[in-house]
């Protein structure tokens, strides 16, 4: 870290919370970060709403820092990311963290799409989720040209979601899904879906790739 103050974007996944970052928010603080542990309504809104909704107070954290800003997603947050600094890149961005990121897409999403509870609960960005995008779901997602790191867990506590993925997937994403072409770096850790954001392993390699632009071996 330098003198200089970098910001830091935390983006919760589809269904949570900025709650399931506070442990991670803290330890970023303490490291030195300035932070925005955003809630936004993700069940409500397709991705390209979303980008707009965080827009205003991703400008404003810009606005008050004087170095990089990064981001690190949670899942779909990750993929919010992606669409954000795609449609309103940072003159300073940094390094993009994403967490269980279904990159490639999730099988589950894949089996549950035409479920009308499915659709109901997670509304149009749960329907984005899916592995075959059509044009314009993959419109939002053009080749990365910035630094990613991808950490994915191995772990389940899901046997029914287990069926349906190919292993090694930590119940919601197989690790082979969080991949990304271009991506700067990629590791794997020993939890699962929900508890990666809080999870200190998870939390030292954020911030470690934040810092240094890769992970810690």
């Amino acid at each position: 870290m330098t003198d200089v103050q970098d910001g830091v974007v935390l983006l919760h996944g589809i269904s949570r919370t900025a709650l399931s970052f506070r442990k991670m928010q803290t330890a970023l603080e303490a490291a030195g970060f300035a932070t925005l542990n955003i809630d936004y309504p993700s069940r409500h809104h397709a991705l390209e709403a979303l980008a707009e909704h965080i827009h205003p107070a991703v400008i404003q954290l810009a606005a008050g820092t004087e170095g990089q800003l990064h981001f690190v997603g949670h899942s779909m947050g990750g993929l919010l990311a992606r669409v954000y600094i795609s449609k309103h890149r940072p003159q300073r961005l940094g390094r993009v963290v994403m967490l269980g990121t279904p990159n490639g897409g999730s099988e589950i999403a894949d089996r549950l799409k035409n479920v009308s509870l499915y659709r109901a609960w997670f509304g149009p960005a749960g329907e984005q989720l899916v592995t075959r995008r059509d044009a314009a779901t993959g419109a939002l997602f053009p080749p990365v040209d910035y630094p990613v790191g991808i950490i994915a867990g191995n772990r389940s506590v899901d046997p029914t979601s287990s069926l349906f993925l190919p292993k090694p997937h930590d119940g919601r994403v197989s690790v082979e899904n969080t991949k990304l072409d271009g991506m700067a770096d990629h590791v794997v850790i020993g939890t699962s879906h929900p508890w990666l954001p809080g999870n200190r392993v998870a939390i030292a390699q954020t911030i470690a790739f934040l810092s240094d632009g890769r992970f810690g071996r």
